[in-house]
């Protein structure tokens, strides 16, 4: 039996949107699903009852992060990723390939690894297809992520032929270290930039190895919206139908619409988290920064139209004094209520899929998010 099973239950008619369900061995989701994301074995600030309260159903961590602090020897020692955190549903980890290439100024990759050094002491580091798939089965997520090159954006067509035929030899290593396949499902990792005829290449290469679901890499690293959708557009009808696809990196709420109308099954992003801690919220009407001066006397919910238990006791003017005050509780209930207002957008739009009006719940939702206005505030 296969560690990681994809359900494919219904299509939208409108706009080929894809109803689906995962099963994990630590339980079972409905796609296409929002992903909170916890980097050090905790979703920031966010207890593991708040999240099962808001309707996460998966959470991903990083094995960069968890390498380095406090060592994957330490969680396995504790029982695993789920037991360390007191976690009891679905976990993915991604394979630390983004961090190297995002945190490290100095780094070498060669075709056995990347040399590069800890961001955190400068420390010289060194990882691999096999170290990042030997820590990942040490951490003992349910999902787990090939070790692959993020190549910047942009780069060229040549760079980009390298970088795509490196990342699958590395896909191969990942397979034959992965010593847990009955209990971990590996996933891996489409790349090829914004060029079409390579991101064929990539597909192609990764299906012949027949991996338990795939996820489209290298997007969301800076370029247009417009750019992400057309590469979406010609790469999720490469992917298998009966596997999950996962779109890494992206959490607005346009995105999520986007790529979910593309095929998309599963996303993730720091997104919610990162802007509820400098006092950004996302609201029904758009993009609202409670920490700004016209809330100190607004004593309305930070969204009127949402039903979180933050909307329901606490108002704009108690949630901008704690901000400014650096209150940590403040910060908890930005986090919250940004989460909650993924969660429930991702429940709109399996519910439109269901009814067959995805198209229809986009505009409704771009018009009064303010999307569609020119002068649009995006996160």
């Amino acid at each position: 039996m296969t560690a990681i099973r994809y359900e494919l239950i219904k299509k939208c008619k409108q706009t080929g949107a894809r109803l689906g369900r995962v099963t994990t061995p630590h339980g079972t989701f409905e796609t296409p699903v929002f992903m909170p994301v916890g980097t050090l074995a905790t979703v920031k600030t966010m207890s593991p009852d708040e999240l099962k309260e808001i309707g996460a159903g998966i959470i991903l961590s990083n094995t960069y992060h968890l390498w380095l602090r406090p060592g994957e020897d330490i969680v396995q020692e504790a029982g695993g990723l789920h037991k360390f955190m007191n976690w009891d549903g679905s976990i993915l980890t991604d394979s630390g390939g983004f961090q190297v290439f995002s945190l490290s100024d100095l780094r070498e990759i060669t075709e056995e690894g990347v040399h590069f050094r800890n961001h955190l002491n400068g420390d010289k580091l060194f990882l691999s297809p096999e170290k990042a798939t030997q820590i990942q089965n040490a951490l003992g997520s349910d999902i787990i992520m090939a070790f692959d090159e993020c190549p910047p954006y942009p780069a060229t067509p040549e760079y980009m032929k390298q970088s795509v035929e490196r990342t699958t030899r590395w896909a191969e290593r990942c397979l034959k270290a992965h010593s847990r396949p009955h209990d971990q499902g590996l996933f891996g990792i489409v790349q090829g930039g914004e060029y079409e005829e390579l991101r064929k290449q990539s597909a192609k290469d990764l299906i012949s190895l027949n991996f338990p679901g795939y996820a489209i890499g290298g997007l969301s690293v800076g370029e247009p919206k417009d750019v992400m959708n057309r590469v979406l557009e010609f790469t999720t009808p490469l992917l298998p139908e009966n596997k999950p696809r996962y779109l890494m990196g992206v959490g607005s709420p346009d995105s999520l619409i986007d790529g979910a109308i593309r095929g998309v099954d599963m996303f993730d992003c720091v997104l919610p988290t990162r802007i509820a801690r400098n006092g950004t919220v996302m609201t029904s009407g758009g993009r609202l920064v409670v920490r700004n001066a016209k809330y100190a006397r607004d004593f309305s919910p930070l969204d009127p139209n949402c039903d979180c238990k933050v909307c329901k006791n606490y108002t704009r003017a108690y949630i901008r004094h704690l901000i400014r005050c650096n209150e940590t509780f403040g910060i908890r209930l930005t986090t919250y209520h940004n989460l909650y207002f993924l969660l429930k957008l991702m429940e709109q739009v399996r519910q439109a899929i269901r009814e067959d009006r995805l198209g229809d719940f986009r505009e409704e939702f771009f018009e009064r998010y303010g999307f569609n206005r020119p002068d649009a505030k995006n996160f």
